[in-house]
């Protein structure tokens, strides 16, 4: 987790340095291309193996409380999504009074879309529900079939919206990383996405919002950002208790290291 401070702290210094430069427009092609950056999927069986007995193991949470978490975490919604933050925060994000974070997560969201396709279709990576009929905390049926396993853009998605909030709330970041890391956990205890899908969905996380904070778009909405989530802060409305010691506890078993 030292690590992945640093990376906030690091992050938080651009609020420093926002500037009136001309804005130019955050796209797919903005992004880093991970097809380049990240290596290749497992495919030998022997590098396969952590992954598919990860993939078991964690078919044993089926309708525990960890289970209803990824159910939750599955939801892209923007507002349920950055709410899902609100424990990590310390207060009840609430995205009706954040409009300049809004329009941060909207286009950082769309960029990672482009990208996580490309990156996707590049490698063709069949999800672990694929020829069994195991559980998963979400229907089978739709897009999700349709989409490769490789990488996790739920966790890109996560652990990117982690880091920037990190960059614009310093003082909670290992809080918020700790919440990043668990969304991407989700989607393995969902079994929509093998463990090496979720790795690597961190490390392309990480790539894609140094990228999206270093936009002359984006570092101009920074400051009216943290305005916003500071104000709410300030309100002093508190996330459900229940909520946020479910969310403790999952971060406290995390599928990486329980056997």
């Amino acid at each position: 987790m030292r690590t992945r401070s640093a990376w906030a702290i690091a992050l938080a210094s651009l609020l420093a340095s926002c500037s009136t430069a001309p804005t130019a427009p955050l796209k797919a092609s903005s992004l880093p291309d991970a097809r380049l950056s990240l290596a290749a999927p497992p495919a030998s069986a022997a590098s396969q193996a952590n992954d598919d007995r990860i993939f078991a193991v964690t078919r044993a949470l089926k309708d525990t409380p960890r289970w209803k978490l990824a159910q939750s975490d599955a939801d892209l919604r923007p507002e349920p999504f950055l709410r899902g933050f609100s424990c990590a925060a310390g207060f009840l994000i609430d995205l009706d009074k954040a409009p300049h974070l809004e329009q941060i997560l909207t286009l950082m969201a769309r960029a990672e879309t482009g990208r996580t396709s490309e990156e996707k279709h590049y490698w063709k990576r069949q999800r672990p529900f694929i020829g069994n009929d195991l559980p998963i905390c979400v229907s089978r049926e739709g897009d999700l079939r349709k989409s490769p396993s490789y990488p996790s853009g739920h966790t890109i998605a996560g652990y990117s919206t982690a880091l920037v909030l990190s960059a614009l709330l310093p003082e909670r970041s290992a809080e918020l990383l700790q919440r990043g890391r668990v969304i991407g956990e989700s989607r393995i205890i969902c079994g929509v996405h093998w463990a090496s899908d979720v790795a690597s969905g961190y490390q392309a996380a990480g790539a894609f919002a140094v990228a999206t904070l270093e936009n002359p778009e984006i570092r101009a909405l920074l400051p009216k950002a943290r305005e916003e989530l500071l104000a709410m802060k300030a309100t002093g409305v508190h996330p459900e208790t229940e909520r946020c010691a479910l969310e403790a506890d999952a971060a406290a078993h995390s599928p990486f290291s329980e056997d």
